[in-house]
């Protein structure tokens, strides 16, 4: 089994900056993927950022250019650095951990509340 733990969300202004953290551990082989997602209320959970092994990183249309996501595969760590953020970012933010390409949906952490409002 695998225990994932998000850290770092918070209130921060519009504009403002936030760096968000995740670790997994436990029953770890290896790891295929490492993305965040981010659920508004009343809203969908919807991709934010994702990155492979090979470290090929995608992002949500609305987030592209304003965040950037990074992996420590020694720490099997996740980082998410928000910057220029907008009230619309505001969301849970879940980070996700998958195995490998057959594992799905992989292992979710408990989620991270990010608030920008001034």
């Amino acid at each position: 089994q695998v225990q994932v733990v998000e850290s770092g969300g918070g209130l921060v202004q519009p504009g403002g900056s936030l760096r968000l953290s995740c670790v997994a551990s436990g029953s770890i082989v290896s790891i295929y993927a490492m993305g965040w997602y981010r659920q508004a209320p009343g809203k969908q959970r919807e991709l934010v950022a994702r990155i492979t092994s090979d470290t090929t990183p995608n992002y949500g249309d609305s987030v592209k250019g304003r965040f950037t996501i990074s992996r420590d595969n020694a720490k099997n760590t996740v980082y998410l650095q928000m910057n220029s953020l907008k009230p619309e970012d505001t969301a849970v933010y879940y980070c996700n951990v998958r195995g490998s390409v057959f594992d799905f949906p992989g292992s979710w952490g408990q989620g991270t509340q990010v608030t920008v409002s001034s």
